[in-house]
């Protein structure tokens, strides 16, 4: 488990994440994106439809123990991460809409986030100690939004500042992920061997089969390459060190262990998985450049 320190720790790591994806942001993208915001509204429909619903179909098929299933679909509930950001720039994706996806999922999340939970935690049998109050969810994404506007306000008035502040937050993205799995993974050894196979399983096909499941379904309602690739993305990485906040928040001792188990795997394995995926997407990328330069290359008259 987390101590007190290791918790307060992630909580102002996390702050300064949600600022730094503020500044990323000004009004007039939102206004953009409401006047075009069928890449957005496609991509929440895979974040907030497929993520949720999968890790609850995982949970049961494998008939997980309650500890392990909340875990997991509180996993699946949470909104996109800015390590998402990271990985559609380096994919040659459409950083824009990554980040737009991303800021929208994460302000929606103060209602879909507690409702879905609820749902899918209902759905699955977990009840009594294992279930995380709506509540508790509800207030942290609420304190975490603060942040994020303060982030805005400033990239407004001092784009700069904005801009560094920006950079700072996506950073912090990869380094609070290096400080879950320095800090718990050692400490916890002897837990994840013992652990069944099926428990890495979950955490490494939560996130591959979101990319893959989002790539089709975005492809499936007419969104290009580009943006099915940034869709797939957005849908498959989620935003782990908030749901290890959530958990430290909520549960204690062995509790809090045992329910903390897959989102720590997860914010590990999903690095390694969007590494992966992120070089045969920039590859892609780049066959399609190409193609349309040659394209161009044929259509100018000798």
């Amino acid at each position: 488990m987390l101590t007190p320190l290791e918790t307060k720790l992630l909580g102002v790591m996390m702050m300064v994440i949600m600022l730094g994806m503020g500044a990323s942001l000004t009004f007039r993208d939102f206004l953009i994106a409401f006047r075009k915001p069928k890449g957005v509204l496609v991509g929440i429909l895979c974040q907030y439809g497929i993520m949720p619903f999968l890790a609850y179909l995982l949970a049961v098929l494998l008939g997980l123990p309650p500890a392990l299933a909340v875990g997991l679909i509180l996993m699946g509930c949470m909104p996109g991460g800015t390590t998402s950001n990271i990985f559609a720039y380096f994919s040659k994706a459409s950083l824009a809409l990554s980040i737009m996806m991303t800021s929208v999922s994460t302000l929606i999340a103060v209602a879909a986030v507690p409702a879905l939970i609820a749902f899918y935690s209902g759905l699955a049998g977990v009840t009594g100690a294992f279930a995380i109050p709506a509540a508790n969810v509800a207030q942290v994404l609420v304190v975490l939004l603060v942040p994020t506007l303060l982030g805005m306000v400033l990239r407004k008035f001092n784009p700069n500042i904005g801009a560094t502040v920006e950079l700072i937050g996506s950073m912090l993205g990869i380094l609070v992920i290096l400080f879950l799995v320095v800090s718990w993974v050692p400490r916890n050894y002897q837990l994840l061997l013992s652990t069944p196979w099926q428990v890495f399983f979950v955490a490494i096909g939560l996130g591959l089969f979101g990319m893959l499941l989002g790539y089709w379904l975005a492809r499936a309602l007419k969104q290009d390459g580009n943006r099915s690739r940034t869709i797939s993305l957005e849908t498959g990485i989620q935003n782990g060190p908030l749901a290890v906040l959530i958990v430290s928040l909520t549960f204690t001792g062995v509790m809090q262990q045992q329910v903390l188990l897959i989102p720590v795997l997860y914010s590990l394995f999903i690095v390694l998985s969007s590494s992966v995926v992120t070089v045969w997407y920039r590859a892609t990328a780049t066959r399609e450049a190409l193609a349309r330069d040659a394209a161009k290359v044929r259509l100018v008259p000798a």
